[in-house]
């Protein structure tokens, strides 16, 4: 089903593979391809010719990359713009499009988010963006329909940004990598990895795009085999595939912790730019006759079953027919698991799922850019045509991902045959993704074709002892499950036809309600701001030395965004730093914000010219051993804050807030074992904050203890390859942490204290 390659391949011609091994310069000769080295072959990647045109340096193994587009949604952009207007923002240099698909309800905090999209259609008017109004799209469907082209680049402040798909290469970030953009400066990397896709075969009917997500997410996730580096889809099998298809896998390649994604382009995909009305920016990409793959990860697409990831992750997946035959033994597993991600503060079990032997499931929902596609629901609705949900407890909810979607599906009948199941069919909305839509009762357990099943992404307050579970599963499967009246049910047992139905983009909509300045700035228009729409707080540069106090400390295997600061109701907080850091850690660590806040005064009174015991005294203690045991410390050339440590932080969401909530609550490192994603990284390092990286094994430290970090901002400017630390009064008891590499615009970032004040320079 799935195997990967123990060393890099080349691809010949696009169909044969040779592995680099003792053998491959006689398989290279044999094809014709002798003399080729591994280095030129490299450079015969799609992924490499992309990052090339987009590459302003003279190096491409350190890259300058401008993007040909931007895009971010409604708890994103406001913080975004707000930091490019600190640093003098006057036009959007690229296209930059404002999509409202997160914090569309205008349910929650009043107000609050309709204030959040007036701030975003002024500022497109004054900048010369593009605006769309809630419940029109979700953010990636409108970037496929409207924005996507063959060979360029995207980038967006949401993970799932990825269009690989259509021949853009996307990648998604945080908040302050836009923020460069905007500023025109550049996304600096170097230069990734490129691990091969190979895909052979056709799927067999009732085996959908999430399925074989899932089988690769399953295969990749915990052995890191592609992470920060870019998947490239090749090989026959991608034939095979609709466009829709396609994006349905691609979309999830986030889940494996890829950089990002590149597939090859043929007439299926023409024919998709053929429908949205756009022939000029199809472009066929392939591989180059011999191309060189970091790694391979070979999918054949006919031996993929119906897949589900179990809670809490999107890894942790299973077939269907093995989660059916072997259910007590899998739900054993998964409450094992569940113990770890949830702290064992709440019980949980699915075994009251079980009945007669059969796992029954509560909620089933097909929605967003996952799941939200034509094809996908078009499928599910000849899996239900003539069958209901029941009127039971079991409920089923269908997201379009775009208005044109939901208008071909009412003309085409579709709508109305889901509808009579029982169906409910519901505008253009990420909530059901992120925990702020359909959420299910306590104990619940939902079944969903959405991007991720962390905890608290179904709504879950594990604080308030209430939990309910999100598997992931494909919309074809979802509609077997709730054919079969919630027992779980592989789309492989439906025995019918598909219809397939043509489907017909219709943009008149977005020409009638999108407003689009074809990027002409109007500065004389006033942004319109809100009461919850706040400024940054004023954040001071490095100091030479830090006392830090580990205010936090996570033992998961990986901490999820979601922990650092959870989604759902607190997105209507996005606009605010300081009322949104009241959430920080909140559903992994409530006493986290307390104790942060603390050590803050004491940072707050040092900087106001007062003695920092004066706002803390506890840090007083502290103080007077830090100065006893080192030469030339005062409170001047000293900084406060807190830290937490965590084994492995920032799997999931781009969000910046995951790092800036613990600035703006005085957070001046993190410390881990290495960080889950580049984009969490990124963010800590766009907010001044240390990446502090330390050897797994056994803590130095401990929940509480003070750290004193000397000669911290001379190890900076210095690219000193190790920093050493104190515990505060244990004999002067050291370790060492090390930063890993930064470019110098990113030191000179921590340096300044964030990407703010590095602006002003």
């Amino acid at each position: 089903m799935i195997t990967l390659e123990k060393t890099g391949a080349y691809l010949v011609n696009g169909t044969t593979l040779i592995p680099d091994d003792a053998d491959a310069a006689a398989r290279l000769k044999a094809e014709g391809c002798s003399g080729v080295s591994r280095e030129e072959a490299a450079k015969g990647t799609m992924a490499y010719n992309i990052l090339k045109d987009h590459n302003v340096s003279d190096n491409m193994e350190d890259l300058r990359i401008k993007f040909d587009k931007l895009t971010s949604h409604d708890i994103t952009y406001v913080g975004i713009i707000q930091t490019a207007r600190a640093s003098g923002l006057e036009k959007f240099p690229v296209p930059y499009v404002l999509t409202n698909c997160h914090n569309s309800l205008c349910a929650v905090g009043g107000t609050i988010n309709e204030d959040d999209h007036m701030f975003g259609l002024t500022c497109a008017k004054k900048y010369g963006g593009v605006y769309v109004p809630p419940h029109q799209a979700v953010i990636h469907q409108y970037a496929r329909e409207m924005l996507a082209g063959g060979g360029k680049m995207i980038l967006g402040s949401d993970s799932h940004t990825r269009y690989g798909a259509l021949g853009t290469m996307a990648m998604g970030e945080g908040g302050p990598e836009l923020v460069k953009q905007l500023l025109d400066q550049t996304y600096d990397i170097h230069m990734p990895g490129v691990v091969a896709i190979y895909m052979t075969g056709a799927p067999i009917p009732g085996v959908g795009p999430q399925d074989v997500a899932l089988a690769i997410i399953g295969a990749v996730f915990g052995n890191g085999y592609v992470k920060n580096k870019v998947m490239e889809f090749v090989g026959p099998g991608v034939s095979s595939l609709s466009a829709d298809y396609r994006i349905g896998i691609d979309v999830m390649t986030t889940e494996t912790t890829c950089l990002s994604s590149i597939w090859r382009t043929d007439d299926k995909i023409k024919e998709f730019y053929d429908i949205h009305g756009r022939s000029e920016d199809f472009k066929e990409l392939n591989p180059a006759p011999v191309a060189y793959y970091d790694g391979v990860v070979c999918v054949e697409l006919d031996k993929i079953r119906p897949m589900i990831a179990m809670p809490f992750h999107p890894s942790n997946t299973y077939t269907i027919e093995e989660v059916n035959a072997n259910l007590e033994d899998i739900l054993h597993d998964v409450e094992k698991r569940a113990a770890v991600s949830l702290d064992n503060k709440v019980p949980y079990s699915l075994k009251d799922k079980v009945v007669d032997g059969k796992l029954l499931v509560d909620q089933g929902i097909i929605a967003g850019c996952a799941g939200g596609g034509f094809e996908n629901i078009c499928a599910a609705a000849d899996i239900l045509k003539g069958a209901s949900i029941g009127c039971d407890a079991f409920t089923l909810s269908v997201y379009p991902a775009s208005t044109p979607i939901y208008m071909e599906l009412a003309r085409n009948g579709v709508l109305a045959e889901l509808m009579a199941t029982g169906a409910v069919v519901k505008t253009a909305f990420c909530g059901p993704c992120f925990g702020a839509g359909d959420t299910p009762a306590n104990n619940a357990f939902s079944i969903r074709h959405s991007t991720r099943n962390f905890p608290n992404r179904e709504g879950s307050k594990v604080q308030n002892g209430q939990i309910s579970s999100v598997a992931l599963m494909d919309a074809r499967s979802i509609a077997a499950t709730a054919a079969n009246k919630g027992f779980l049910t592989p789309a492989t047992e439906f025995d019918g036809t598909y219809s397939n139905p043509k489907y017909f983009f219709d943009k008149s909509i977005y020409e009638n309600r999108v407003f689009d300045s074809k990027g002409v700035a109007d500065p004389s228009v006033e942004i319109q701001f809100g009461p919850n729409i706040k400024d940054w707080p004023k954040m001071v540069a490095l100091t030479d030395n830090l006392l830090l106090k580990v205010v936090s400390e996570i033992h998961d295997p990986v901490t999820t965004t979601d922990e650092l600061i959870p989604s759902g109701e607190t997105s209507s907080y996005r606009s605010n730093p300081l009322g949104l850091a009241e959430f920080a850690l909140s559903r992994k660590d409530p006493a986290y914000v307390g104790r942060a806040k603390e050590v803050q005064l004491a940072e707050k009174a040092r900087e106001a010219g007062e003695a920092p015991e004066s706002g803390f005294a506890e840090v007083g203690e502290a103080l007077s051993w830090v100065k006893a045991n080192f030469d030339g410390i005062t409170n001047d050339n000293t900084g406060i804050g807190s830290t937490i440590f965590a084994v492995k932080p920032g799997d999931g969401s781009a969000r910046e807030q995951a790092a800036s909530c613990q600035k703006v609550l005085g957070g001046w490192a993190n410390i881990a074992n290495e960080y889950a994603t580049k984009r969490y990284r990124s963010n800590l390092i766009n907010w001044g904050m240390l990446p502090f990286v330390i050897p797994e094994g056994e803590l130095p430290f401990k929940n509480g203890d003070y750290l004193f970090v000397p000669d911290v901002k001379k190890a900076v400017e210095e690219k000193a390859e190790t920093i050493t630390i104190y515990v505060v009064g244990e004999e002067k008891k050291a370790f060492t942490v090390t930063l890993g590499d930064l470019t110098d615009d990113e030191r000179e970032i921590i340096l300044k204290g964030c990407l703010i004040n590095y602006n002003r320079r």
